[in-house]
């Protein structure tokens, strides 16, 4: 009975730390490697700059088009764009008109 009772003892003294030690590593690992840890920092900063940049360009693009649709309201819109776009997109010309292509 005595080789009972030590295997116990075995049990509590050496597999139950040495099992936490490894969780503990395993964890610490995750941390350091995983998708969100402290190593995948300097992509996230890296996107974050690319995305910044995308975010600027967007919003310029964004806001032009804003303007443009600002100056086709239905209700008020305005003759000198209107005559811009018919002619860009028609190549509707008067005939008293003289055309100077640009590059």
């Amino acid at each position: 009975m005595a080789r009972r009772r030590k295997k116990p003892a075995i049990i509590q003294s050496v597999v139950i730390p040495g099992l936490s030690l490894l969780a503990l590593l395993g964890i610490a690992t995750y941390a350091l490697l995983g998708p969100t840890g402290i190593i995948a920092w300097t992509d996230y900063r890296a996107a974050l700059k690319e995305r910044s940049l995308e975010l600027a360009s967007l919003e310029k693009e964004r806001d032009a088009l804003r303007n443009r649709q600002r100056l086709l309201k239905s209700d008020e819109v305005d003759p000198d764009y209107a005559g811009e776009l018919l002619r860009k997109e028609l190549n509707v010309v008067a005939p008293d008109e003289i055309v100077v292509p640009m590059k």
